[in-house]
């Protein structure tokens, strides 16, 4: 069983799949490891590291060469990946939804997709999950980076020249990303409240120490799909909560919306008009802008001022803390290959609960029902 690791081509990508710890840990099951040289520059892992876990390093043909399985954090094109023994599995984030071309090149070669996008949210596999565990980073990340442009202090301070006001920071979408950023502005020091279209997170908010903003009595209020996602609210619900948001908004020195509905663009939760109504100097940080954004007029990777407030929001919000990010990362793909792995084949054999949820290509067909 040959499992290797290619250095990422995404423009930006500074995460790998693999680290020595978990390289070790796949070897240790039988695995032969190889890792395409520099893959881990980005995060801080040298060759040599990889090498004294037991890994093979090499070019990247070399270690595509006769692989079983690929691990990657972004699927890599099909044409990375000729080396490959036929049916091979590849094991990554695919955007399933937005790539539909990439997944139809890898059911024409004959490759396995294995999407952990898809990863089903059930309890034996949360150690699994990629999206949980790269949200709670880009949650962390969100408030740093917002409290870093906002210019101000964010705790209360009271000093001889007299008090400076604890920030006021205001958090819409409570999933993972959204109460890390809860609990990190908590840490601050900051004033927090915080919003989400489904009622069982109030009681999550509160434990935090954070005000729950909600619409009440209004149909709608649920909000939770299938997996404990988010769906799109009623037109009643919407307007009720725009009308409480925009009263709320334009209180707030800082904004963190995180709103996400897979398969779909990003939900427009903020508005050139509530924009306007906050202060000179607020700072919006949109965790939703490479997804086309929670509010209007955010770009990726620029910092858009509109009426004196600054809008920020990453492309790719994890891999600014690539080492801890690959580090999650990579112990998300080894406890989900590790799972499944069969002692008398030397190989993982998944489940059907699992592996017909995360699979997206076999035997030259596109075969997850979410795409066909």
């Amino acid at each position: 069983m040959r499992i290797a690791v290619l250095a990422e081509r995404a423009a930006g990508e500074s995460r790998v799949a693999i680290t020595p710890e978990t390289a070790k840990k796949f070897i240790a099951l039988g695995a032969e490891v190889a890792v395409e040289q520099g893959a881990g520059a980005g995060a801080s892992i040298s060759d040599e590291a990889y090498r004294d876990a037991g890994a093979e390093i090499a070019p990247a043909a070399s270690v595509v060469a006769g692989a079983d399985i690929v691990l990657g954090v972004q699927a890599p094109d099909v044409a990375m990946l000729s080396g490959a023994k036929p049916g091979a599995w590849v094991a990554a984030t695919f955007d399933p939804f937005r790539e539909k071309a990439r997944v139809d090149d890898y059911a024409k070669a004959g490759l396995e997709a294995l999407s952990m996008e898809f990863m089903p949210r059930i309890t034996r596999a949360q150690s699994m999950d990629v999206l949980s565990s790269q949200s709670n980073l880009a949650g962390y990340k969100a408030v740093l980076t917002a409290a870093n442009e906002y210019g101000r202090a964010f705790p209360m301070m009271m000093t001889a020249a007299g008090t400076v006001q604890a920030a006021k920071v205001f958090v819409m979408g409570v999933g993972v990303a959204g109460l890390q950023a809860i609990a990190t502005a908590k840490r601050l020091g900051a004033q927090v409240s915080a919003t989400d279209v489904r009622s069982a997170t109030k009681e999550q908010i509160q434990s935090l120490g954070a005000k729950p903003v909600f619409v009440e009595e209004v149909a709608g209020i649920e909000g939770e799909g299938s997996g404990g996602y988010a769906t799109e609210m009623s037109e009643e619900y919407q307007k009720a909560q725009a009308e409480l948001v925009s009263s709320h908004i334009a209180k707030q020195d800082i904004v963190i919306t995180t709103a996400l509905i897979p398969g779909r663009p990003a939900p427009r939760l903020i508005s050139d008009a509530q924009i306007a109504s906050m202060k000179p100097g607020s700072v919006i940080f949109d965790l939703a802008v490479a997804q086309g954004g929670n509010v209007e007029g955010s770009s990726p990777d620029e910092t858009v001022v509109k009426h004196g407030v600054k809008i920020i929001g990453f492309s790719n919000t994890a891999t600014h803390l690539a080492a801890d990010a690959s580090a999650l990362f990579a112990r998300n793909l080894f406890n989900f290959l590790s799972a499944f792995w069969d002692s008398e084949s030397g190989k993982p054999i998944l489940d059907d609960e699992i592996g017909n949820a995360v699979r997206l290509t076999q035997g030259g067909k596109v075969v997850n029902e979410r795409l066909t």
